[in-house]
C-alpha cells in the first residue's frame, strides 16, 4: 500500500512551454538538447508530455543510478525502444525484463575479457590500414570514414572476415537510412507513422534488406558447424546451463536479433564516437599535439598492437572526456512495470520513465566547467558511476562497453600517430540530434606528420590505463542498444 505520504507522479512539476495537444514534441524536435537542459534546473525530477502522454525526466545522479539498478521494475521500455524494435527486435538492448537474464548468459561468452585482445588486434588492423588509404590535404567525411572502419572491423569481428564492399556499401547506406529515422519517428504519432510517405517506404525497406543480409549469413554458418574463431560462432556454440524451459541455445530467431543489435551498436556508436573524439582534438591542437608525442613514445616507430593499451593513458582519456560531452545514448526511457516509488514520489504501473546521460554530464554542479573539453579531468581518479553513465549502469549496462573502448582507443592512436586534424571553416559544428548524437555533416582536413620521437605529453611517464577501459568482468552486463538507450 502507498504510503499516504509520497507524492503522485501528477504532482511533479511540468516543465514550462507545452503546447495544447502537442505537449513538448515541437521543442524536442526543433533542439532537443536546448530542452533537455533546460530541465536540469529540476534537481529531481520534471514531467514532459508528448501529445497526450506523459513522462517523468530523472534529473537527480542518485535517483537515475536507482533506475539502472531495479531493472525488475524499470523496465525497458517506451518509445525510445519502441522504434528500436522495430528494427532488432528483442535483442539483449532492447528485450524486457523476463527475457534478458537467459539472453545475457547465451550472450556473455561473446564479450569475456579473454577475447579482447583477438578483437583488439582486428581493430588495430583495420585502423591502421584506414588511416593509411587517405591522402595528404584530404577533406574527409568523417563519420562516413569511420562508418566504413567500424563496419569492417564488426564484421570481422562477427564473421571472421569482410563482406563483399557492394554488401557493405548497402548496409552502411541502410544503417544510416534507419538511424536518421529513429528520433523522428519517436516523435511521431502513431496514426501518422503508418502513413505510406516516401521516408516510410526508405525506411521499411532499408530494415527488410538488413534483416536479409543478416539472415543469409546467419543461414550460411548454420551449414557450416566450424568454429570460426567469431563473436557468431560464439553465440552459435553458447549453452545456457541455467535454463528452466529447455531453451538452451539461441533459435535463428533470437541469433539475428543478436546478431543485429551488435552489428549496429559496433558500427554505428563506436563511429560516432570516434568522429566527435577527432572533432574535439581538432579545435583543441593542444591536446591534439600530446597525443601524437603519446604515441611516438608509446609504438617507438612500431606497429599499432592491443599491447600498447596499457601505456596509452591521454588517448583512453580523451575518449572517456567524449564519451561525456557526446554520449551517444543521450536520451533513454524506462517502463514502471508495476506501482513503484522512486524518490519520495509515487508511480503507477505502465508509466514511462525518462533518463539522459547528456543532462546529467553537462550538469554545473557535478563537472567543473562541464562544456569544457578536459581529458585530464579524468587525471585524479576514475569516472564517479552515478554522474558518468555513458553505458548505463547495472544489470542492462553495456555488454560491449571493453569492446567499443578497446576499438576507439586503438583506432584514435592510429589516426593521430599518422596525420594531423584541422577544421574545415570556422563555424562550430553541432551535433544532429537523432536516437543519437549523430556527427553526420563532419568534415576534417589532414595534414600528414612528421614523428616528432618520443614526447612529454603524460608528464614524464606513461599513464595507466583508466580504469574505464579496463576488461570488466560484471556479470550482469547487458549490450549497447543501436545506440541507445542502455
Amino acid at each position: 500500500m502507498t504510503d499516504t505520504s509520497t507524492a503522485s507522479a501528477g504532482s511533479v512539476p511540468l516543465a514550462p512551454r507545452a503546447w495544447p495537444l502537442l505537449g513538448h514534441a515541437l521543442p524536442l524536435l526543433r533542439d532537443p538538447l536546448a530542452f533537455i537542459m533546460s530541465l536540469s534546473g529540476y534537481r529531481e525530477m520534471v514531467r514532459v508530455r508528448l501529445g497526450p502522454s506523459s513522462a517523468v525526466m530523472i534529473c537527480d545522479p542518485d535517483l537515475t543510478r536507482q533506475v539502472f539498478l531495479n531493472d525488475r521494475t524499470f523496465d525497458k521500455g517506451g518509445p525510445i525502444y519502441d522504434r528500436i524494435r522495430e528494427v532488432i527486435g528483442d535483442g539483449l538492448s532492447t528485450c524486457a525484463y523476463p527475457l534478458h537474464r537467459r539472453q545475457r548468459r547465451l550472450c556473455q561468452p561473446s564479450f569475456h575479457p579473454t577475447r579482447l585482445a583477438g578483437y583488439g588486434a582486428v581493430f588495430a588492423r583495420a585502423a591502421t590500414a584506414k588511416a593509411g588509404s587517405w591522402r595528404d590535404g584530404d577533406v574527409l567525411d568523417v563519420t562516413q570514414e569511420m562508418m566504413t572502419l567500424t563496419t569492417r572491423a564488426t564484421m570481422e569481428t562477427m564473421f571472421s572476415g569482410a563482406l563483399p564492399a557492394e554488401t557493405m556499401q548497402r548496409c552502411l547506406a541502410d544503417t544510416a537510412v534507419i538511424v536518421s529515422a529513429f528520433f523522428r519517428r519517436m516523435m511521431t504519432p502513431a496514426l501518422l507513422r503508418r502513413l505510406p510517405t516516401r521516408q516510410k517506404r526508405r525506411y521499411d525497406d532499408a530494415r527488410t534488406r538488413l534483416a536479409a543480409t543478416i539472415a543469409e549469413i546467419i543461414a550460411e554458418r548454420r551449414a557450416d558447424p566450424t568454429d570460426h574463431a567469431d563473436l557468431l560462432s560464439t553465440l552459435v556454440a553458447a549453452v545456457d546451463e541455467e535454463s528452466e524451459d529447455g531453451r538452451r541455445q539461441l533459435n535463428d530467431a533470437e541469433l539475428a536479433d543478436e546478431a543485429l543489435t551488435f552489428f549496429l551498436g559496433g558500427m554505428e556508436t563506436t563511429a560516432i564516437t570516434l568522429a566527435w573524439a577527432l572533432h574535439l582534438l581538432a579545435t583543441n591542437p593542444d591536446v591534439q599535439h600530446r597525443l601524437k608525442a603519446e604515441t611516438d613514445r608509446v609504438l617507438a616507430g612500431g606497429k599499432l598492437d592491443p599491447a600498447h593499451l596499457p601505456s596509452l593513458g591521454l588517448a583512453s582519456r580523451v575518449v572517456t572526456e567524449t564519451l561525456r560531452l557526446y554520449p551517444p545514448a543521450w536520451m533513454m526511457t524506462r517502463v514502471v512495470r508495476e506501482d513503484a516509488e522512486l524518490g519520495g514520489v509515487h508511480f503507477k504501473g505502465g508509466s514511462t520513465i525518462v533518463l539522459s546521460p547528456y543532462l546529467l554530464h553537462r550538469r554545473a554542479d557535478l563537472y567543473d566547467e562541464p562544456d569544457r573539453f578536459d581529458p585530464d579531468r579524468w587525471l585524479d581518479g576514475q569516472p564517479d558511476r552515478a554522474t558518468y553513465i555513458p553505458f548505463g549502469a547495472g544489470a542492462r549496462k553495456c555488454i560491449g562497453d571493453q569492446f567499443a573502448l578497446t576499438e576507439a582507443i586503438l583506432a584514435l592512436t592510429a589516426i593521430v600517430d599518422r596525420w594531423e586534424l584541422s577544421p574545415v571553416g570556422d563555424q562550430p559544428f553541432q551535433p544532429k540530434v537523432e536516437t543519437s548524437l549523430s556527427s553526420r555533416g563532419l568534415r576534417l582536413r589532414l595534414t600528414e606528420r612528421r614523428s616528432s620521437g618520443a614526447g612529454d605529453a603524460e608528464h614524464g611517464a606513461a599513464a595507466p590505463l583508466s580504469a574505464s577501459v579496463q576488461p570488466s568482468t560484471q556479470p550482469g552486463a547487458a549490450a549497447c542498444p543501436v545506440q541507445h538507450g542502455k
